[in-house]
């Protein structure tokens, strides 16, 4: 909601109607940082329900939050100079990767239980818990 009101203020602020604005790098700016939050949300959202559902729902909520505001700092970032919004970038990328790690864990959790009867459950939770505050780390 945020990310939308912000292109809605732009688009009433440069005095246009619809999209085809040419020198509007404010707009511009503001525009393309909404459509990248947009497009990484479906990836943001599959990899955090796996995480959560097939790991640990604990370490998946705070890597999920981290995510939101890391997105905020990528789009006020963007709306600087665009070298302001590649940390947010990155520590995103790294976040979304945890996730991806944690969806990962679990799905072999999973087939170890079924072919070979060996739950590392326990294990990878408190591994799981034990990294996610390092997600922290800038």
């Amino acid at each position: 909601a945020f990310f939308a009101s912000k292109v809605e203020h732009e688009s009433k602020y440069c005095n246009g109607k619809g999209f085809q604005r040419s020198g509007s790098s404010a707009f511009d700016r503001v525009y393309t940082a909404n459509q990248n939050c947009g497009h990484a949300y479906p990836t943001f959202l599959a990899v955090l329900w796996c995480a959560g559902l097939l790991c640990s729902p604990a370490p998946a909520a705070f890597a999920g939050l981290m995510y939101l505001f890391v997105r905020q700092k990528y789009f006020v970032g963007y709306l600087g100079e665009r070298t302001q919004s590649t940390p947010g970038h990155l520590f995103g990328k790294r976040i979304i990767l945890f996730l991806f790690l944690m969806s990962v864990a679990g799905i072999l959790n999973y087939y170890l239980i079924f072919f070979f009867g060996s739950d590392f459950e326990v294990h990878i939770k408190t591994i799981t818990s034990a990294i996610s505050p390092l997600l922290l780390i800038p």
